[in-house]
């Protein structure tokens, strides 16, 4: 049996499944913030952050945007992503989603190979409750804070593979000594 030469196979390759990370910062007892504010100054953190997110899609929640300086808003160099109920809620050089699901799938439709959730509470609540998240980015802070009002989820430490990214001590550029690790999904 002859192979038709008109007809042309391809190897088409299946498309690269989107990774889902979480990025935060973290007290103690799992703060994040208090007033819609961080509790800490960590330089260092920051530039982790910055150089971590860059070039990605961050999807956040209408509260974290906002708690955002105006200056450093939208954040540069990444697809901003604004999660609220308010579906008349626009923010130029921004896209606006009413639902985590929605954000992600923008995301993905538009070829994000890793995309990153940057807060806040709930935010972060939902997509672990959904079993969206593939990985996480957390900075442990050295430090409690009694009076913060917004929190981490608890998760099971066990579901996790860790690997420690890097620690800062206190100082200068960092009001508080910290690590980052990274936790990848194993469960």
């Amino acid at each position: 049996m002859e192979e038709n030469p008109s007809v042309v196979t391809e190897k088409v390759e299946a498309p690269t499944a989107m990774k889902v990370a979480l990025i935060a910062a973290i007290g103690k007892h799992n703060e994040l913030g208090r007033n819609n504010e961080l509790l800490w100054h960590l330089g260092e953190d920051m530039q982790f952050f910055k150089e971590t997110t860059l070039g990605h899609y961050v999807i956040m929640g209408r509260k974290s945007f906002e708690s955002i300086p105006p200056k450093y808003r939208p954040l540069p160099n990444r697809v901003n992503v604004i999660i609220t109920r308010n579906e008349d809620y626009m923010v130029e050089e921004c896209y606006s989603c009413t639902s985590l699901e929605e954000a992600l799938e923008l995301a993905r439709d538009n070829g994000e190979e890793r995309v990153f959730i940057t807060g806040g509470g709930q935010i972060y609540k939902l997509a672990l409750e959904k079993g969206l998240v593939d990985e996480m980015y957390l900075t442990h802070v050295e430090a409690s804070f009694e009076d913060a009002d917004t929190f981490f989820p608890n998760f099971s430490e066990g579901d996790w593979a860790k690997t420690k990214l890097r620690e800062a001590v206190s100082g200068t550029l960092n009001e508080f000594a910290f690590e980052v690790v990274r936790y990848e999904k194993t469960k």
